[in-house]
C-alpha cells in the first residue's frame, strides 16, 4: 500500500514526525509532500498567481511551497503520477480540527483534495492542552502515535463510500486514558469561545492585529466530536464532499414553483 503524507503544519513540524511513525506501521511505501511553511487556517485553497516550487529533501520527502491542497495535486498528478497512492493521510495536525474548525482547516483540506481525486482519505489531528478534558499540559503526540495506526487499520477495515473523507481527532489525554473510539457528528462552535482581534502598533506607529480566541470549555452535545474527546474518546467523523442542503433545496423548490404558478 502506498501512502501519501502531507498536512497544514509544514514540513518541519512535530505532528509530521508522529504521522510519518504511525504510517510505517502500515506500510514500507511512504511519501511525504507537505507544505514548505506552515499553512493552518488556508483551508482549500489553491496557488493560482505564484509557480509552485518542489523542495527535494530525500528520495521520498518534498516541500512545496504552496498550500496542503497544492501538496496532494502535485503528488498525485506530478510526482507520484506513475504510481498513485492508495491512501493519503494528512496530519497529525497540531491542534483538533473539531466542529466549526473543520471549514478552515488545512489538515481537513488535503483529505478534501485526496478524496477529490478518488484517493481514500483521512485527516488526523492531536488535541492541545486547554482544549481537552483536563485544560492542562504539555502537547501530547504519544497519545496519536499509541493509537494511530490501530485507529487507520480498524477504518480501512471497515471501509468508506466514495466522496466521503474521514476527520480523526484525538483527545487530549495520556495514551492509556483513552476510552476507545467513537462516531461523531460535526459539533458546533462552543458559544463561550471569544473572538476578537488585538490591536498593536508597530515601529511606524502603524496598527497591526492578530486574530485571537479564548476557549472556556464546557460539557458539549453527546455524539459530536467536540463531546468525544472531551470525553477522552478518538473522534471519527465523516464529512461529505457535497454541501447541499437537501431538505432546504426541496423546501425551496416548492416555494418558488408555488409562487411561479400562483403568477399564473
Amino acid at each position: 500500500m502506498r501512502i501519501l503524507i502531507t498536512n497544514d503544519d509544514g514540513i518541519h513540524a512535530p505532528g509530521l514526525e508522529v504521522m510519518r511513525a504511525i504510517a510505517s506501521a502500515l506500510s514500507d511505501d511512504i511519501w511525504v509532500v507537505a507544505p514548505e511553511t506552515n499553512q493552518s487556517g488556508v483551508s482549500h485553497s489553491l496557488t493560482l498567481h505564484d509557480p509552485l516550487r518542489v523542495r527535494h529533501i530525500s528520495e521520498r520527502e518534498m516541500a512545496v511551497a504552496g498550500t496542503p491542497t497544492d501538496c496532494v495535486l502535485m503528488a498525485v498528478l506530478e510526482l507520484l503520477a506513475d504510481h498513485k497512492p492508495d491512501l493519503v493521510l494528512s496530519g497529525v495536525n497540531h491542534g483538533q480540527n473539531t466542529a466549526d474548525d473543520a471549514t478552515y482547516s488545512g489538515t481537513i483540506a488535503g483529505a478534501m483534495e485526496g478524496t477529490l481525486l478518488g484517493i481514500p482519505s483521512i485527516a488526523l489531528s492531536q488535541a492541545r492542552h486547554g482544549a481537552g478534558y483536563d485544560g492542562a499540559g504539555a502537547m501530547r503526540w504519544e497519545t496519536a502515535r499509541a493509537h494511530g495506526a490501530e485507529t487507520i487499520d480498524r477504518l480501512l477495515s471497515a471501509g468508506w463510500p466514495p466522496r466521503i473523507l474521514l476527520n480523526v481527532n484525538f483527545p487530549d489525554c495520556a495514551p492509556e486514558e483513552v476510552r476507545g473510539m467513537e462516531v461523531t457528528s460535526q459539533g458546533y462552535r462552543d458559544p463561550n469561545i471569544t473572538l476578537g482581534y488585538t490591536r498593536r502598533e508597530d515601529m511606524r506607529g502603524d496598527a497591526y492585529y492578530w486574530l485571537q480566541y479564548q476557549r472556556n470549555t464546557q460539557n458539549p452535545p453527546k455524539g459530536s466530536d467536540l463531546g468525544a474527546i472531551h470525553n477522552r474518546y478518538i473522534s471519527v467523523t465523516p464529512l461529505q464532499l457535497d454541501l447541499t442542503h437537501y431538505e432546504t433545496c426541496q423546501d425551496l423548490r416548492n416555494s418558488l414553483e408555488e409562487r411561479l404558478c400562483g403568477d399564473d
